[in-house]
């Protein structure tokens, strides 16, 4: 199977992953902006979201993504993930350095290892509780509070609900065909239960978090250098967990001077 995207550019290959709440429409500036840089942009939808329907049989998001790059014929890229998909990215580049190129982290969910805080837990339960009563327009509203900063515009917070709602009727649907007619849905693309093994990726890799973020994502962004050998962590002061929606144009500046090399702006604090 292969996962829907758009595709668009020509030169270096870049491949962008999204985050858990939304799906590729999430990346519309940086696809237009990366693709006027001189890349060949892809953007994909994870396996129910978007327009990818849910599996039918067991996978692996990394898996898929490597298969979606040797379908377009893409034998390296850089690849761009958000939050789930920058888990996804880094799982994808342990298991083929040879196909990454760089990576971008922007607020990556965390690896094996890491203790969950109080207030990821307390957004899980409120989740879980809406869920139980089938509140799906209440849990999509719960992430865009949870997850958007303080900078993102009122535009910004419908394409999220939007995004996020449409995820959860999907996947709630293929819940309920599981669960009433045994229907071969597989939700999940398997869960990670130990910390991969990063010593054969050496390209250079940005791991971003943002200051309004959930802290648990600031603690995995500040982890990925003691991981990577040619890794640098980056926090950005004005975001929260999706900064490429919060300031598209300074997210898309700031992953087009990183891919080209340019030094990274004096206003993001290095660690």
């Amino acid at each position: 199977m292969t996962l829907s995207y758009d595709e668009a550019g020509e030169g270096p290959p870049v491949v962008l992953l999204h985050s858990s709440v939304c799906d590729r429409r999430m990346w519309d500036a940086q696809f237009r902006s990366l693709a006027a840089a001189g890349h060949r942009v892809v953007r994909c939808d994870f396996r129910g979201y978007g327009a990818t329907p849910v599996a039918d049989r067991p996978y692996a998001d990394a898996g898929d993504v490597l298969g979606l790059m040797d379908a377009l014929g893409v034998e390296r890229a850089a690849l761009v993930g958000s939050s789930f998909g920058g888990r996804v990215a880094l799982l994808a580049a342990a298991a083929a350095p040879e196909r990454v190129s760089a990576l971008a982290l922007l607020c990556a969910a965390p690896l094996p290892g890491q203790e969950q805080s109080a207030e990821l837990a307390a957004f899980d339960a409120r989740e879980d509780a809406l869920f139980e009563t089938r509140d799906l327009a209440g849990a999509a509203a719960l992430n865009v509070a949870t997850w958007l900063g303080p900078d993102a515009d009122e535009a910004a917070r419908g394409a999220v609900y939007e995004m996020q709602l449409h995820a959860f009727e999907v996947q709630t649907a293929a819940e309920e065909a599981v669960e009433t007619e045994g229907a071969p849905h597989v939700l999940s693309g398997g869960r990670v239960t130990g910390l991969p093994d990063f010593s054969a990726f050496a390209s250079p890799c940005l791991a971003v978090s943002g200051a309004h973020d959930l802290p648990d994502f600031r603690r995995a962004a500040a982890r990925v250098p003691a991981l990577l050998p040619n890794a640098r962590h980056l926090e950005l002061p004005w975001a929260g967990h999706l900064p490429s929606l919060e300031r598209p144009g300074e997210t898309g500046a700031l992953l087009t001077g990183f891919l080209a090399g340019a030094a990274l702006p004096a206003a993001v604090n290095a660690a």
